[in-house]
């Protein structure tokens, strides 16, 4: 029976696999292995087939193989388990020059040595490694140096060394195309140790004779002997005793055992060792002993920490895949559009042809169409000769702005304006929201910003609105995300892009123009600020003129003067909403006009809310409400200085109860200390009428609106308005930067509770004088809900009043 060098090589593989101290982590727990060591060794009896390299075993007939022990199948191992790279096997590569350099110092240091042979026979080591092992410890013990007997070195009388030594030679063996040189020296490798130890010449591998089986046929449990070799080369004669073999038992705790400390990869341990039957071993003597024929089992146990390692890397590795499986599908489903499938699709910016300003079939948006703002529409007039003219500036070294901004509260006309300076130019309008630039992804809002212009400058001359410029142009700070930047950065790039030629305007539109970033404002992007105000009387008339010419509304009755006056702080977009309300219910009236009480309606339900005449309201709640109505009332029209009382009602609207409306007289910019004394009073008028009435343990908190506007005004007469003698004029704004002492929050917080106290006592002591006109009034609001000042002034004085049904609307 012989093997080829592909067999023995494969033995070989076998073999260095299972004495590798990593076993497989695969077969943890409790694996067991039926390693039929006769099989492995009877291998290593066999010739090679090889003719160029010799066999270094002793022949064997297959008939005395046969009789020496049973055929057993050739071992199943479990497949090796390339282990990854890790910190520690980095850290050992670099210990193995400064272990080199120590172990060839010390020749004949066990531990050194034993050191180095571990760190160069580690699983991940290159060939060259095996290869220096193996060579140093042939040269440290001198076991195939021909010659006389040597002196046994501490080298060679070191088992583990010695183990060491044989794995390499298995690992060579693994990896070699022809292996035969290193089984020769694996198998005459213990002969001569054991030889050298007991003092014996040593023989080379070349001139060795193998001895003759002498092992009787008849008698297979006695043991074999193996023959003494002779040397040419040396007459000495080896002793009768018997050498040292390497048994079953230690071939197995070499191969599976590895070095001191290394037993992360896991333990084998033997759990059954039989007999072998009657064979001679290359080994020795001992490796036959045995009477029958039974597999080594070996268990191989893992060490816990490796199977937690293997869990968390598994989910590490699944959670990384998963996470960029999902990222693929999501990027692909949004390039095909599934995901955008029903949101609305962004178009690109078009045009609104303005028509001719000479065109006089009303289409279109010009300066005749704004009103109440009659100074704005002066500055935005040099825009407009620009873009007729642009030449009639340049012949002079004027050049345009490039952005206008136009400020002012909601619904003074901004965008009209805006629309009224493309109209009378007669060029295209470009109109865009501050919130349609930022959408879900980033950069859009950037890209969005360029597509304007673009199509601007294409269609130059034009101009481009911005309503809402806060919404992009907001100041920018640290905590910002990026994309708003981005949206902010690109527009500030596009306004220094302008040239004085283009022809290209933009107009943005804020409500908060102190919100606005300062690169924004600075002059050379938004060169002119445009402050667009809330109307005064005049502008109200004209806008009430304008949306009223297409109404018919009864011109005896209905005076457009008095509903100017009494609409003060009303918007231009107020106006229009007021009228279009009046209208709405002279037709649900069936009205043949629309008359001044359809004004007054929708007056009050822009400015109190709509009535709530379905809301269920008790007797006595309904009469508490009317004496705290009458009490606004009364100190409003017996208060010097305070607003002109228009109406009282105790219809509910919106949050309210009651209602008790004031306008002045005309448009004021400013008020005097007695203004904000009156305001007070009257603010403070309805609580005190209910102490009056009900006591002050009865008092409801209807006051409480009333109670918080007089806190916020005697707050702002003391605080910025320096109507305080003790704190003076001096300005507490509640900045973070100046903080306000305790003694002087103190000192503020006590002049504001005065200020409200004395208006309480004012109001206190009016309405004690007057408690029968306030009988009066309350009883009178309760029957009538509502009140005008001509009706309260006849109340007042006991005169009874009558109103018509149409008046109750």
């Amino acid at each position: 029976m012989s093997i080829g060098p592909l067999q023995a090589r494969s033995l070989a593989r076998e073999l260095w696999r299972h004495s590798s101290p990593r076993f497989p982590a695969k077969q943890a727990q409790a694996n067991t292995l039926n390693f039929n060591l006769p099989s492995l060794v009877r291998a290593f009896s066999c010739s090679p087939t090889s003719a160029a390299a010799p066999s270094p075993f002793p022949s064997r007939s297959p008939r005395s193989l046969s009789r020496s022990a049973p055929h057993q199948p050739s071992p199943t191992f479990p497949p090796t388990q390339h282990r990854s790279f890790s910190l520690n096997q980095a850290f050992s590569r670099l210990r193995v020059p400064t272990l080199r350099k120590r172990a060839g110092e010390a020749p004949q240091d066990v531990d050194l040595q034993r050191q180095l042979f571990e760190e160069l026979l580690q699983e991940d080591s290159p060939a060259k490694d095996k290869e220096e092992l193996i060579g140093r410890w042939e040269e440290l013990t001198g076991l195939w140096v021909e010659g006389d007997t040597k002196a046994a070195s501490e080298v060679i009388k070191d088992e583990q060394l010695f183990q060491l030594y044989l794995r390499a030679l298995a690992a060579q063996a693994a990896a070699a195309e022809n292996p035969s040189s290193y089984f020769a020296r694996i198998h005459e490798a213990p002969t001569k140790r054991a030889a050298l130890l007991e003092g014996e010449p040593v023989v080379a591998s070349s001139q060795a004779t193998p001895a003759a089986d002498t092992t009787p046929t008849s008698a297979p449990s006695t043991p074999a002997t193996d023959a003494p070799a002779t040397s040419p080369t040396s007459t000495r004669t080896p002793p009768a005793t018997p050498k040292p073999t390497l048994t079953p038992t230690a071939l197995v705790t070499a191969l599976f055992s590895g070095p001191a400390g290394r037993g992360k990869g896991g333990e084998a341990k033997i759990v059954s060792q039989g007999s072998f039957g009657s064979w001679t071993s290359p080994f020795g003597p001992a490796a036959a002993a045995s009477t029958a024929s039974e597999p080594i089992r070996v268990v191989v146990e893992e060490a816990k920490s490796p199977i937690l390692l293997r869990a968390v890397r598994f989910l590490f590795v699944t959670a990384l895949y998963s996470f960029l499986l999902l990222s693929l599908l999501s990027l692909l489903l949004d390039s095909s559009g599934i995901l955008r499938a029903g949101a609305p699709q962004t178009t690109p910016f078009s045009p609104t042809a303005a028509p001719d300003p000479n065109d006089t079939s009303g289409r279109g948006t010009s300066f005749k169409d704004v009103h109440g703002c009659e100074e704005a529409k002066t500055e935005l007039y040099e825009i407009v000769e620009f873009l007729k003219d642009p030449e009639r500036f340049s012949k002079l070294g004027g050049k345009i702005p490039r952005g206008v901004l136009l400020t002012g509260p909601p619904g003074t006309g901004k965008t009209l304006l805006a629309r009224a300076v493309a109209g009378e130019a007669g060029v295209n309008f470009f109109s865009a929201s501050g919130s349609e630039f930022d959408e879900m992804y980033v950069g859009v809002g950037a890209r969005r910003i360029r597509e304007l212009f673009a199509a601007a400058r294409k269609s130059a001359p034009a101009i481009i609105f911005i309503d809402e410029l806060d919404a992009i142009g907001g100041k920018r700070s640290p905590r910002d995300q990026h994309y708003t930047k981005q949206t902010l950065n690109q527009l500030l790039t596009e306004l220094d892009g302008f040239t004085p030629g283009e022809g290209v305007i933009l107009i943005g539109a804020t409500n908060f123009p102190e919100s606005l970033d300062k690169a924004l404002v600075r002059p050379g992007r938004f060169d002119r600020h445009v402050v667009v105000p809330l109307p005064d009387v005049r502008g109200r008339m004209e806008i009430l003129k304008h949306h009223m010419r297409n109404i018919g509304y009864d011109k005896l009755q209905v005076n457009i003067s008095t509903i100017a006056r009494g609409t003060i702080g009303f918007s231009g977009a107020d106006l229009q909403a007021l009228v279009n309300q009046a209208a709405v219910k002279a037709s649900s009236d069936k009205a043949p006009a629309v008359r001044a009480s359809h004004f007054e309606w929708a007056k009050e339900r822009i400015m109190m809310g709509a009535a709530r005449k379905s809301a269920f309201i008790t007797d006595e709640d309904k009469l508490a409400t009317a004496y705290h109505e009458g009490g606004h009332a009364l100190v409003a029209l017996y208060t010097k200085g305070a607003y002109p009382l228009q109406s009282v009602t105790v219809i509910p609207r919106g949050q309210a109860l009651g209602y008790t409306l004031m306008l002045p007289e005309m448009d004021k910019n400013s008020h005097s200390l007695a203004e904000y004394r009156a305001k007070l009073d009257v603010a403070m008028g309805g609580r005190v009428a209910e102490m009056l009435i009900y006591g002050k343990d009865n008092v409801t908190d209807g006051a409480s609106s009333d109670i918080s506007n007089a806190t916020s005004m005697a707050s702002n007469m003391v605080k910025r308005f320096g109507f305080s003698d003790v704190i003076g004029p001096v300005a507490h704004t509640g900045d973070p930067d100046s903080p306000v002492s305790p003694a002087t929050q103190a000192a503020i917080e006590s002049e504001i509770r005065g200020l409200i106290e004395q208006a309480q006592q004012r109001a206190k002591d009016l309405l004690t004088e007057k408690h029968v006109e306030l009988e009066r009034l309350a009883k009178a609001l309760v029957e009538h809900e509502t009140l005008d000042l001509h009706e309260v002034r006849k109340v007042i004085k006991g005169e009874r009043i009558e109103k018509s049904p149409l008046d109750k609307l």
